[in-house]
């Protein structure tokens, strides 16, 4: 069963899929966000290659463990993705995987504007793996 994990934001979504055993998450693509229908539209072609059967949207959690605007923002958009692709929609706390993401990239020795580029789908590889392991338990 293939996974799909996403890091939504305003202006990228990072995306990311689970091989088919869903131990490992592979980054695959940062969405340039344009219109929710395209934004929408990409999401569901990703959906289709993969074969994916459920998904895994990160929740940007408060330091404290309460939702704020951002959090409201991504529940939203779980919401209209469940209603949209009728797959199971799942929320994972994504505190720090940013920061866990760009710490990777710098320990690597990848470039500030490389960086840029990849940083989302990074964050959403951790958001999926987190996901994972947390349910393989």
């Amino acid at each position: 069963m293939r996974i799909l994990g996403l890091d939504v934001g305003e202006k990228t979504i990072g995306v990311a899929v689970s091989d088919e055993l869903g131990w490992t998450a592979q980054g695959i693509e940062t969405i340039r966000r344009s219109s929710k229908e395209k934004d929408f539209g990409r999401i569901e072609e990703w959906i289709a290659t993969y074969q994916v059967q459920a998904l895994v949207v990160g929740l940007p959690k408060n330091m404290n463990g309460t939702i704020g605007p951002k959090g409201e923002y991504c529940q939203a958009f779980a919401e209209q993705l469940k209603e949209r692709t009728g797959l199971p929609v799942h929320l994972w706390d994504e505190r720090l995987t940013t920061m866990a993401a760009e710490k990777m990239l710098i320990s690597a020795d990848v470039s500030r504007q490389k960086r840029k580029k990849v940083i989302d789908k990074m964050a959403a590889v951790l958001i999926l793996q987190g996901y994972m392991d947390a349910n393989s338990r």
